[in-house]
Parts: C-alpha cells; sequence; structure tokens
C-alpha cells in the first residue's frame, strides 16, 4: 500500500514539475514554494476539520495556530481557487474565521445569489510561514480572489490554472479590466460590508483589508461605498499589487 501511495505521490509531482519551467520568475517561485509538499498531501490524504475552538499565537506576519480547521473545497455560492491548493493543506484559517466565512457566504446567496464566489489561500494546519506570502500565519489571513462580469455585464469566474498560478497571476488594469472581464465592485462591496457584519455578530472585527488603491477608490463609488469606508484599508502600496485579490485579516485576539 505504502509503495502504491509514493507512487503515485511521484506521478503527481512529475506532472506537476512540467509547469515549474515557466520562464515567469513568479511562477518558478510559487511552484517551489509548494512542490516539495506534493507528495506529503497524497501520503497522508486531507484533514479532518477540529472539534475543539482554535488558540492563535503572535499576530499574522509572525504567528502560529493550533487546532485549525480547513475551509470546504466549495459550497452552495463559493468554491476554493484551486483543488491542489486543499490537498496541500494552505486553505487552514482559526475556527472563528471558518465561521465568519461560511455565515457571510449564506448572507451573500441572499443578496447576491447569481454569484459565486471564489477564496484564495489562507494558511497552513499549523501555522508559520507559508511561501509567498508575507502575512498569512496565524490563521487569521484570508485571500479572495476578485468576482467579475463578462462583456454582456454577466457574473463570470477568474480563469484558473497552474499556468496563471490558481488566478494570482493574472493583471488587471487600473479600470478593473483584464481581458473581456471587469472586476464586480458592487460585489465586493457587498461581500466586504457582510465579512465586517459577520464578524462583529460573531464579536470580533476586520484588522486590515488590503486591496490596490486605485481600485479602492472604485469600491467607495458603489452602493455599499458609505458602509465600508471605515473599514482599515492599508495605507499605501503592499509588496505585492493586490489587484486579482483583495486580502483581509481579522482581528482575532491571539496569545503571545
Amino acid at each position: 500500500m505504502a509503495s502504491e501511495q509514493e507512487a503515485a505521490a511521484e506521478r503527481a509531482a512529475l506532472i506537476l514539475k512540467r509547469y515549474a519551467s515557466a520562464n515567469s520568475r513568479l511562477r518558478a517561485q510559487f511552484w517551489a514554494c509548494i512542490l516539495p509538499a506534493v507528495a506529503i498531501s497524497f501520503l497522508t490524504g486531507p484533514a479532518l476539520a477540529a472539534d475543539i475552538p482554535s488558540i492563535c499565537h503572535g499576530r499574522p506576519a509572525a504567528g502560529r495556530i493550533e487546532h485549525a480547521v480547513q475551509l470546504p473545497l466549495r459550497g452552495p455560492n463559493f468554491e476554493a481557487y484551486s483543488q491542489l491548493g486543499i490537498q496541500l493543506g494552505r486553505t487552514y484559517v482559526h475556527s472563528t474565521v471558518r465561521d465568519i466565512v461560511l455565515q457571510t457566504y449564506a448572507e451573500m446567496q441572499k443578496s447576491r445569489p447569481q454569484v459565486e464566489l471564489v477564496y484564495g489561500e489562507t494558511g497552513l494546519k499549523e501555522g508559520g510561514p507559508m511561501l509567498p506570502h508575507r502575512t498569512h500565519q496565524a490563521g487569521t489571513s484570508l485571500d479572495f480572489l476578485v468576482p467579475v462580469k463578462d462583456r454582456n455585464g454577466q457574473p463570470a469566474l477568474l480563469p484558473r490554472s497552474p499556468n496563471n498560478r490558481f488566478g494570482y497571476g493574472l493583471e488587471f488594469d487600473m479600470n478593473g479590466k483584464f481581458g473581456p472581464l471587469r472586476i464586480d465592485f458592487e460585489t465586493i462591496a457587498e461581500h466586504l460590508y457582510q465579512l465586517d457584519q459577520v464578524a462583529r455578530r460573531n464579536g470580533v472585527r476586520i484588522g486590515l483589508v488590503i486591496f490596490d488603491p486605485v481600485l479602492t477608490k472604485q469600491l467607495m463609488r458603489t452602493a455599499r461605498g458609505p458602509q465600508i469606508r471605515g473599514l482599515p484599508y492599508m495605507k499605501g502600496e503592499a509588496w505585492i499589487r493586490h489587484d486579482e485579490h483583495y486580502h483581509v485579516d481579522f482581528a482575532i485576539p491571539c496569545a503571545p
């Protein structure tokens, strides 16, 4: 049995290595970060959610977590950015964050029933560094891929594949356009509003939102603009441009 699992892991690694030869340095760095974990994921299989509350330590940029839980692959109106990301254990969060995210998706199904949302990378089962991210270490951080509309104004999904780093490698212009797709600012604003409201009902607050500063101005022009204007947006530029996704930290009290 063990030899069969090892052989499957080797085959998976060989398949994935084809994409590491791409010319993009960032893409190569991405695959260099996750390839070592492929064999482990195939040998251990998906982790089970913990039944006890999570305990975070430190802060998003230097922390760890106990009893983290993994977000589900999909739900009625959402899905993960990649099944591979699930297998590699890159979608773990604090149990309170999990509750906020899933309750928010339920609210979004009421207000935006036609839209399917996609969450990105969150964190590792025990926290700590998760390259190439500079935070995501304490289970309190999440990425959400931007919802988009097609050229006819209908809800669409971002194209996601290994070649574009499962959506992370896409580049929107300053007007929020990528080819025939355009960022759905109204849905992002609604999502941030609902995240804030649900977080408050769970006794916590949003600690930080990172989104491209120019694109953030368009969020303020939406129907929910006045209600999300007071959220703690990052001032200035992040270390990489956040245009194809927005990052949210929750201010959950963590142990030292």
